[in-house]
């Protein structure tokens, strides 16, 4: 057994193994309210038998949403939709379901990728998006609007809201979505935040927001489920979020309860310079867990099967996380078991699939005829 295969627990909740699907936005909900595509799409994710299968970024307000076609969770329609999700993938396949909720700050309002990804004005059926400062992502873009009390306090409610439904349709976890420029790290950020008040300048103030955030969401979620956070580690921009400051977040979030940091990097600003290879976001997972003392889970570009298990066997992080590399095999999860001599679970209807004499890749494989 490879640490890859290990189980792993969270308050109440067990996890198989140390793989999981990272959330992946699928552009394609109608109004907030998912579709039979993420039906079938998570049904897809959770045949692989990777032991957490996070939900894509879920907005917890309509003028949250990245795109027209983002997920929400913020009425009873959009709670029925992602409730039929979650039962679909439950009526066949074990493995625990973590939903991502966040709010696209002054990134939403954006075009699908496919539809170039850039922002929709107002004046073409975009909505007015938000941020700490008036500052826009990208020079030439309308500006978004600075938020005042009342509409912190607004989003916060939001997110809690968003926590409680999330709680009635029975994810096992929840995980808030404070990376990739959006507006939990627009407020982390010195690059993207210039306010003046009591939630700017310092990084005590720039951390107070995301903090009251995730107070809000913890408290209104169960007890006995977990609540982690992703976020990006640094800015990769010269006078932005740095690592330090990501250690001094996680160890606030770790007084209040949190269960694992996520730890991603850059997305505030198009000025980064990302230093893109395999595995170059473990080494910020393992600092962040020595460090602070918490659960993390390595993101980015982790495709080998065996420098997986060797970054959850070095303790540099207690899960791995994969995204576009489980779009493109899907049977990611088979495939490691089968290089490490590990094990999986799998539907009945897949046992036969190992190739001959391995079907020791399936945790559970009685298949016969006659």
């Amino acid at each position: 057994m490879t640490s890859l295969f290990s189980k792993y627990q969270f308050r109440r909740v067990l996890a198989s193994n140390r793989i999981a699907v990272s959330p992946m936005c699928q552009y394609v909900a109608k109004d907030g309210q998912a579709t039979e595509w993420h039906q079938a799409h998570y049904a897809t994710m959770a045949a692989s038998g990777v032991g957490l299968l996070f939900l894509e970024a879920t907005a917890v307000e309509p003028a949250g949403r990245i795109t027209p076609g983002d997920l929400g969770l913020w009425d009873d329609r959009t709670q029925a939709s992602l409730e039929e999700v979650v039962s679909f993938v439950r009526k066949t396949f074990d493995t625990k379901i973590v939903l991502q909720i966040g709010h696209a700050g002054r990134k939403g309002s954006s075009r699908e990728p496919w539809n170039g990804g850039q922002q929709i004005s107002k004046a073409d059926s975009g909505w007015a998006t938000f941020a700490p400062s008036a500052l826009p992502q990208i020079d030439g873009e309308e500006v978004p609007d600075a938020l005042c009390p009342e509409g912190l306090e607004r989003i916060a409610r939001a997110f809690a809201d968003s926590a409680r439904r999330a709680a009635e349709i029975g994810v096992d976890g929840l995980e808030i979505h404070a990376a990739h420029g959006y507006l939990l790290h627009e407020f982390l950020s010195p690059v993207s935040n210039r306010r003046e008040d009591i939630y700017g300048g310092a990084l005590a103030n720039r951390l107070r927001f995301p903090l009251e955030v995730f107070e809000s969401v913890r408290a209104a979620f169960p007890d006995e489920k977990p609540v982690g956070v992703k976020v990006s580690a640094t800015d990769w921009v010269e006078g932005g979020w740095r690592v330090d400051e990501t250690i001094e977040l996680g160890k606030r979030l770790k007084e209040r309860g949190a269960d694992w940091i996520t730890a991603s990097s850059g997305g505030i600003s198009p000025k980064q310079k990302i230093p893109v290879g395999p595995n170059y976001q473990a080494s910020f997972a393992e600092r962040i867990r020595r460090e602070v003392g918490i659960a993390t889970i390595a993101v980015g570009l982790i495709t080998d099967p065996h420098s997986a298990t060797q970054i959850i066997s070095n303790g540099e992080a207690d899960f791995v996380a994969l995204a576009r590399g489980m779009l493109y095999d899907p049977r990611w999860p088979w495939h490691a078991a089968f290089a490490l001599g590990g094990s999986v679970d799998a539907p009945p209807s897949y046992w036969r699939a190992p190739p001959q004499g391995h079907n020791d890749i399936f945790r559970v494989n009685k298949h016969g005829a006659r």
